[in-house]
C-alpha cells in the first residue's frame, strides 16, 4: 500500500479511524494514542477490521492531531507522549513524519507501533522512512509468525521485507518493543517460538519482548461489517501456554525498558 497522506501548504493531512487519550499499553507511560486508517495486512486475528480501508477514516492535519494531544500532556509526567497505531502508521508515513517533526519541535516522546507491512528499503520512501526514524523514539514491533509460509497464511502478505526492517532497526540500534501474539494452532507452536527467540537474538535493539494472548473481542466487528471471521473455533490460549511462549521467547531476559523508558 503506498502513503496517501495529502498535503496541502504547510499541512499534512492523514486519514484517522480514532484516538485514545489516556493510552497505557502501547508504549511507556500515559500514551495519546492516534489509531490510523489503512493497513495492508489482513491477520487472521485482527480486531480492528474497521481500520482496513484508509478511505474510512476522517482526515486530519497533523497540526489538528499534535493540538488534541497536546491538551493531555499534564498527564504524560516524563515518560509518557504520543504513539501512532493503526491500522498501519507507515502507510501514511507523510502524516506520521510531520506530525513527529512537529512532536519534536515540542519535546514530546513519539512511538510508532507497525507490523512493519509497508518497509522497504528503496527509493523515496525509505528516505523518508530514515528522516522519520530520526524523530521517532521508539518502535513497537509486531512478528506476526517468523516462517514464511505461515507469515503469509496468516496475514495475507510477506514477512521477507519485514524481517529487512527488523535488521535496519537493529543496525541503525533504533529501540524495539517486539509483540508476538499467541494463537493456538497458528503461532504456539514450540519450534516457531524458538525460531523465534534465536531471530530475536540476532537483533541488539530489542528492549522489550511480550506475548500477547489472542481474543474474539473484535468478532463481533466481522459480524457487523459482513467479513467472514475466520479463527471461529479457536479459543484463547491457557495460562500455561502463555507462561511457555513467555519462557521460550526469553521475556524475562528483556528488563531495558524498565530503566530507559520507565525513569
Amino acid at each position: 500500500m503506498t502513503d496517501s497522506s495529502e498535503t496541502s501548504g504547510q499541512s499534512v493531512y492523514g486519514y484517522i479511524h480514532s484516538t485514545e487519550s489516556f493510552g497505557s499499553v502501547d508504549g511507556p507511560g500515559v500514551r495519546f494514542i492516534i489509531f490510523v486508517s489503512g493497513c495492508p495486512l489482513r491477520c487472521k486475528y485482527c480486531h480492528n477490521p474497521d481500520t482496513w480501508k484508509m478511505e474510512d477514516g476522517e482526515r486530519f492535519t497533523s497540526d489538528e492531531m499534535l493540538a488534541k494531544a497536546l491538551r493531555y500532556r499534564p498527564y504524560w509526567k516524563n515518560i509518557g507522549g504520543i504513539t501512532v497505531s493503526g491500522g498501519e502508521p507507515l502507510s501514511q508515513i507523510d502524516f506520521v513524519l510531520d506530525l513527529f517533526k512537529k512532536a519534536k519541535q515540542n519535546s514530546v516522546n513519539t512511538c510508532i507501533d507497525t507490523s512493519g507491512g509497508p518497509f522497504t528499503a528503496e527509493g523515496p520512501w525509505f528516505e523518508k522512512f530514515q528522516e522519520l526514524m530520526k524523530y521517532t523514539d521508539l518502535l513497537l514491533v509486531d512478528i506476526k509468525h517468523i516462517d514464511e509460509e505461515s507469515h503469509v497464511e496468516l496475514t495475507g502478505h510477506t514477512g521477507k521485507n519485514i524481517k529487512e526492517m527488523f535488521h535496519y532497526l537493529s543496525d541503525t540500534n533504533k529501540p524495539i518493543w517486539i509483540r508476538h501474539v499467541l494463537v493456538p494452532g497458528i503461532t504456539d507452536d514450540d519450534g516457531a517460538l524458538e525460531r523465534t527467540r534465536d531471530f530475536i537474538r540476532t537483533l541488539n535493539n530489542v528492549k522489550r519482548v511480550e506475548v500477547l494472548p489472542y481474543h474474539t473481542l473484535g468478532r463481533m466487528k466481522y459480524q457487523k461489517m459482513g467479513i467472514p471471521y475466520r479463527l471461529e473455533g479457536v479459543d484463547t490460549p491457557t495460562a500455561d501456554r502463555l507462561a511457555n511462549a513467555r519462557a521460550i521467547l526469553e521475556c524475562d531476559k528483556y528488563t531495558a525498558w524498565e530503566t530507559e523508558f520507565l525513569n
